[in-house]
């Protein structure tokens, strides 16, 4: 016999989620932290179930650590090393898009916008007169048939072309963004963790690229005493090193990278925490991290110059408050024209995507 059988509805005693996803989420910034190192992260994991609790008697760590294998998100090299597979990755990316951009659920899909109307693809709440060449698809009918009354009434009642109204539509944009990150030794100095937030926000707008304006490009490159690219896959296992702050050769291979991509709308993102201390002579550097250095900061303001007049804004985002970076960081950006915000570790990845959107407004 067909029909619905009721029972007593029992709350799961940890919220609802399996015990896998729990601890999936946790071992997931453990993962980010220990750059991608996944025997200390399942240690840390391990160190934080003991004072936790995470686990239960029928559920343990082991048990976690084959379903990853099983779900192939890890592997095991020759050696006995577990190591992310290319899943695991992208569940990274995925975990730090819905951590930092979640609310993107609730938006249309769809592209970049600008802030001009046209024949585009979006329509718009704006309408205007009917010009030859509009879609049909793109007419009003309410407001037509409307219109149609209104001018020759209900006893002659027919349709002309100067009743009918256009829904207004938006240009979609594509855009080629590239992300400067600054890997030097600061971006770990004074036991603050600036290098973990950053490499969360790289992938949360990598996987947002990716998913939902796939024609858009991204380029992710990071800077210490040189510069160089890096592919997506690679931001898990990111680390800072003892490096100063060279931003010209990261601005320099930025504009490098954008020269190549045929989109007219070019931004560049740089999220940093201090000042240029490094340039590049010849085959030697030259360094200097007291203060803000003339030389230093002549050919750094020259940069800012150049991409202004090739029309790519340069959006920093300042992870410090230090008076005398706010200072290099208001006329680095008067020079270009671009936008600066000065961030807490917390509020950078909602930053960065409000800057992202913004930027797409653009006049094609």
């Amino acid at each position: 016999m067909s029909g619905f059988r009721f029972s007593k509805y029992t709350l799961h005693p940890k919220g609802g989620k399996s015990d896998f996803d729990r601890l999936m989420k946790i071992f997931m910034q453990l993962v980010l932290i220990t750059s991608g190192n996944i025997r200390e992260a399942l240690q840390w994991l391990t160190d934080v179930d003991k004072q936790y609790g995470l686990t239960t008697p029928n559920y343990g760590i082991g048990d976690f650590i084959e379903d990853l294998k099983r779900k192939g998100f890890l592997q095991e090299d020759e050696k006995g090393e577990l190591k992310l597979k290319a899943k695991g990755e992208q569940s990274l990316r995925h975990s730090a898009l819905e951590e930092i951009f979640g609310k993107l659920r609730k938006a249309k899909d769809g592209h970049h916008k600008t802030n001009f109307t046209g024949r585009g693809d979006e329509p718009t709440a704006d309408k205007r007169e009917f010009e030859f060449g509009d879609r049909p698809e793109n007419i009003s009918v309410t407001d037509s048939l409307r219109n149609a009354q209104i001018n020759h009434g209900l006893d002659d009642f027919r349709l002309m072309e100067n009743d009918l109204e256009i829904l207004e539509t938006e240009l979609k944009t594509q855009t080629s963004t590239v992300l400067m990150i600054d890997i030097s030794h600061s971006m770990i100095l004074y036991g603050e963790d600036r290098i973990t937030p950053a490499k969360k926000v790289a992938m949360a707008l990598a996987e947002l690229i990716t998913k939902k304006y796939p024609k858009d490009t991204l380029d992710i490159l990071v800077f210490g005493d040189d510069a160089w690219p890096i592919e997506i896959k690679d931001l898990p296992y990111l680390q800072v090193g003892p490096f100063h702050t060279n931003t010209v050769a990261g601005l320099e291979l930025a504009m490098d990278i954008l020269r190549r991509r045929k989109n007219v709308n070019k931004q560049i993102f740089m999220i940093t925490d201090g000042k240029p201390t490094c340039i590049k002579q010849g085959i030697k550097y030259y360094k200097n991290s007291f203060g803000l250095d003339s030389k230093i900061l002549s050919k750094t303001l020259n940069l800012a110059s150049q991409l202004k007049k090739i029309k790519i804004p340069v959006t920093t985002f300042m992870i410090a408050t230090d008076p005398y970076l706010k200072a290099f960081v208001r006329e680095f950006t008067k020079t270009n024209n671009g936008n600066a915000y000065y961030s807490t570790l917390e509020g950078l990845g909602n930053l960065v995507f409000e800057d992202f959107k913004k930027g797409k407004r653009k006049k094609i």
